[in-house]
């Protein structure tokens, strides 16, 4: 197994360095220029040496290759002399850095400050989702064709099919202006006290609509894989062995059953994982929320482009982590998938 890991991240390299080129590339053709939210008075030969000093007028190969660089050594041995104050290599008082066309400060910065507040609103959601998807699915597989099963099957395929921005406005609509249970946007600037029971309560609350809103779309995405699988893996001879060999239903189910259906549970997990950074962008625009995808969005309409590259890669990484994941939790999940 240590071998299959160190096997796909080596091959891992060479993919995350092609998928860079074809993001630097794609959005070096794009309109923009670093200079172009200046304002208009100043002369047109500042302007040259401010592009010059980014290295706007560098041939593309060097411009691409040191991006790679400031993304993949600078920062993060910036990141870890922020947490831990040890400097591995350089300067680090005053390194290079990805500087943001608009904010004129290190993009990077800025994508930690706002990591926090996806983490816990698109997390959360993703994670109460699957914890309800499972077992409902599987109740669902188990009680094929029952009242149970048809209900479940209109509930997922509601929360399936209607859009979150249509389930965001509905939610605020009912439970923030008619019902004033919940605040109707997220408060970012909420700084939680842990020792406060009012501030946790106010988190709580202005968490929950967003939380909700993702958590039904989720387990109704989670669902219906988790009812396909089960319902696959009923018929399967290994559960008619199991079951005549006097085993209970209980221990036929979860020990055989329910684990080797979570594999293409495991599978679309692994990949929604990044993209409740890169699906962000409609939610977190409805609450209100600063967060990666509105941070995405609001680059893209800014033409912030190395806002953008830096996190359309960061996406592009955790999709190739994730998928790594996935590939070993199979081998835990199934016996009989082995890598050795």
């Amino acid at each position: 197994m240590l071998r299959y890991v160190v096997r796909r991240l080596l091959i891992a390299i060479p993919t995350l360095l092609t998928i860079s080129l074809i993001v630097f590339t794609l959005l070096k053709m794009a309109p923009g220029d670093p200079t172009s939210q200046l304002p208009l008075t100043i002369p047109p030969e500042v302007r040259e040496n401010i592009r010059e000093s980014l290295g706007f007028n560098d041939p593309f190969i060097f411009q691409w290759f040191n991006w790679v660089k400031l993304m993949v050594i600078n920062e993060p041995i910036q990141l870890f002399h922020s947490a831990t104050d040890l400097c591995l290599y350089g300067d680090c008082d005053s390194p290079d850095r990805i500087i943001s066309w608009q904010s004129r400060s290190p993009a990077m910065e800025t994508i930690y400050e706002r990591l926090p507040q996806t983490m816990w609103v698109l997390g959360l959601g993703l994670v109460f989702g699957v914890m309800i998807a499972v077992p409902i699915g599987t109740i669902q597989a188990y009680r094929q064709y029952s009242w149970f099963d048809n209900l479940g099957t209109f509930v997922t395929m509601l929360g399936y099919s209607v859009p979150v921005f249509v389930i965001g406005p509905l939610f605020i609509w009912l439970f923030a202006v008619k019902l004033g249970w919940f605040p109707t946007f997220y408060k970012t600037t909420h700084d939680v006290s842990i020792t406060s029971w009012s501030s946790i309560w106010f988190q709580f609350k202005q968490l929950a609509m967003p939380v909700g809103v993702l958590t039904l779309f989720n387990a109704a995405t989670f669902g219906r894989f988790a009812r396909a699988s089960v319902l696959e893996n009923l018929n399967e001879g290994y559960v008619r062995t199991a079951r005549s060999k006097g085993l209970s239903e209980r221990i036929v189910m979860t020990r055989h059953v329910v684990r080797n259906s979570l594999i293409p549970v495991v599978t679309l997990l692994a990949l929604s994982i990044p993209g409740i950074f890169s699906g962000a962008i409609i939610t977190e625009n409805i609450f209100r929320i600063n967060g990666l995808g509105q941070l995405l969005l609001l680059s893209i309409f800014q033409n912030d482009l190395p806002m953008v590259q830096s996190l359309v890669f960061i996406f592009a990484v955790l999709t190739v982590v994730f998928n790594i994941i996935a590939d070993v939790l199979y081998g835990f999940l199934d016996p009989r998938i082995r890598y050795d």
